[in-house]
């Protein structure tokens, strides 16, 4: 079996420890992709909990008691009170789950990099899972959003459903692009588009590295920089404006006796945008009828229903 994801997780609480202040039973809470970091150094003091070189991922990671971390693939999950989040009462918990992740990893760059004032230009690559997230934050803070794409097809979609303004850009006109683009691509055409001064933040990941000019970046004052999720107090900062602003991410909720299916169909990019896992309501059955069950390294979120545990 090929471990997964597993993070983006949400459900409620039904246990709390002696310590715990924030929450109690019965709350609406999720868990994204970190639930342990140092707390001591620098990066840890200044709330940016996800740069903490000793941070501990939801998935695949070894805990603070040395036990591994599973993530959000069980009926249960238990977490320290300072990574968990609250989700407003307004926003469903299935579509609430992709924030965790997708959710900050485009919000905190685009406050970082003071790309969420009224008017301003910004550029969004690839309409994904994060990309159609990144339209929509943008739109929220005022900005002006052109989606760059290489699927014509999808010009309707971007302008109609999720309210882009445009579909491609002209040269020099874009004061930041957002760019979540996981597989080789050329930056030189995206470093055009952009005005003096103006920034791509690379937010996906791609496997192989990128050729970059350096010439392209010199006329200009161009920079391209890269973001990688959000601190725990960003995190409930994107979360609230999310509720504020009624933001959820396209998604398509699925049992757990779907996921081959839905490995499927996320290879051939048959989804949108986010596939999210049912577990409360569905484990026990898919492992009593399919007990093989695959799962690749790719993003899938994961909801639970009254089945969550947090403690300190």
């Amino acid at each position: 079996m090929i471990d997964a994801c597993r993070h983006e997780v949400v459900g409620l609480v039904i246990e709390v420890g002696s310590k715990v202040r924030k929450y109690k039973v019965g709350d609406r809470v999720g868990v994204g992709c970190k639930v342990g970091a140092c707390h001591t150094c620098e990066n840890c003091e200044n709330n940016l909990e996800n740069y903490c070189p000793k941070y501990i991922l939801t998935y695949n990671s070894v805990n603070y008691d040395g036990t591994k971390t599973y993530g959000g693939y069980s009926d249960h999950m238990v977490a320290n009170e300072r990574y968990v989040f609250r989700i407003p009462d307004n926003l469903p918990l299935d579509a609430a789950a992709p924030l965790l992740c997708a959710g900050i990893t485009t919000y905190s760059p685009l406050k970082y990099f003071r790309l969420d004032k009224p008017c301003m230009k910004v550029g969004v690559v690839g309409l994904g899972g994060l990309g159609h997230v990144a339209v929509k934050f943008a739109k929220a803070f005022g900005a002006v959003v052109t989606v760059i794409s290489t699927s014509p097809h999808k010009k309707k979609e971007v302008v109609g459903q999720l309210g882009a303004n445009s579909f491609l850009a002209a040269m020099g006109t874009l004061d930041g692009i957002i760019d979540t683009v996981s597989a080789a691509h050329a930056l030189v055409p995206l470093l055009f588009l952009l005005k003096s001064h103006g920034k791509i933040i690379m937010v996906g990941a791609p496997e192989k590295p990128l050729e970059l000019p350096v010439f392209p970046l010199i006329m200009g004052r161009k920079i391209i920089a890269g973001s990688g999720i959000g601190g725990m107090k960003e995190t409930q900062e994107m979360i609230d404006f999310a509720g504020k602003h009624n933001i959820t991410p396209e998604i398509e909720v699925i049992p757990m006796d779907y996921v081959n299916t839905a490995m499927e169909r996320l290879a051939r990019g048959d989804v949108k945008y986010r596939f999210v896992l049912d577990v409360g309501n569905t484990l026990k059955t898919a492992l009593s009828f399919s007990p093989r069950l695959c799962f690749q390294n790719i993003g899938l979120e994961v909801v639970w229903h009254g089945h969550v545990k947090r403690r300190i």
